[in-house]
């Protein structure tokens, strides 16, 4: 059994500490078990769980692995903290607010043998899994992905880095990417902004990625992919997967520590995120130019 400290507990944080106690049975998951939970607030114990301190987690030889769930903004310094203590990461994305920094806590990992790992639950999705499927095969004449939501909390960073999920979408079906022009508008007394960004697969087809957030905007990913036989508007319809995202998540997180993820795949996790990290470095340099 690994033993695992959650570091935050928000709704995410909660969710980890749930699924932790009560594991999909048969899965790599059931491998891990819950130590204890990390807060800046003081908190009664949760779903059973106590708090403890940073530094008894970083300390304590029965406590293998860190699962971090709080604001971007401290990512990097939790996983800094935690790889240097030997300690095995989970983290949120995005793991880091630039690149440099992802790819000096990736060396560290990999000099001590430890897993570091970076969330993707929008990769795992039922609606994902449906649209590559249907994008498979196609040529891609040009796409726009739009997402729209709710103010930003603080602390989320800049909106490349917090939307980085809908980057990860957009790489994970159409290949590398390029940016060729980024900009963003913003009005801090109303709460809302629009980033812009402006992007070229490999086969130098064009991409915009448009990440919009206010007040009274709804939650939604808005797509309009033309190929050569049609275009696509909207995600294929699926139903609700038996197991939660972040159970399938935390599966795969499991299967990494205990050897069964192939080291192709590994390798391919490192690059597709570190190339995002790269690309939202760059959106944002271009729009505060």
């Amino acid at each position: 059994m690994l033993g695992a400290v959650v570091v935050g507990v928000g709704t995410v944080g909660w969710v980890r500490i749930r699924d932790i106690l009560v594991p999909l049975p048969g899965s790599a998951a059931e491998k891990l078990t819950v130590k204890g939970f990390i807060s800046r607030r003081n908190l009664e114990t949760q779903q059973g769980v106590s708090q403890i301190s940073l530094q008894e987690a970083l300390s304590r030889e029965d406590i293998h692995v860190a699962i971090i769930s709080t604001e971007n903004a401290s990512h990097e310094e939790n996983i800094r903290a935690f790889l240097q203590a030997k300690k095995h990461i989970c983290v949120e994305y995005p793991m880091t607010m630039n690149y440099k920094a992802a790819e000096e806590l990736w060396d560290l990992a990999d000099k001590t043998g430890l897993i570091l790992h970076e969330e993707h639950i929008e990769l795992l999705s039922g609606d994902f899994k449906a649209l590559k499927r249907e994008v498979q095969g196609k040529v891609l004449q040009n796409g726009t992905l739009h997402f729209t939501g709710g103010p930003q909390k603080p602390g989320a960073g800049f909106p490349s880095f917090s939307g980085i999920a809908r980057l990860s979408i957009l790489v994970e079906l159409f290949g590398e990417l390029s940016v060729t022009a980024s900009t963003i508008e913003e009005d801090s007394g109303k709460n809302y902004s629009k980033m812009t960004a402006r992007l070229l697969t490999i086969e130098d087809r064009p991409l915009t990625w448009i990440e919009e957030r206010g007040p009274n905007l709804s939650r939604a990913k808005n797509i309009n992919f033309k190929f050569d036989t049609g275009t696509l508007t909207q995600f294929p319809p699926t139903s609700r997967g038996a197991v939660g995202l972040f159970m399938q998540d935390l599966i795969h997180f499991s299967a990494k520590l205990q050897g069964k993820v192939s080291q192709e795949e590994l390798q391919r996790e490192k690059v597709r995120i570190l190339h995002c990290l790269k690309l939202a470095e760059w959106i944002q340099q271009l729009c505060q130019r």
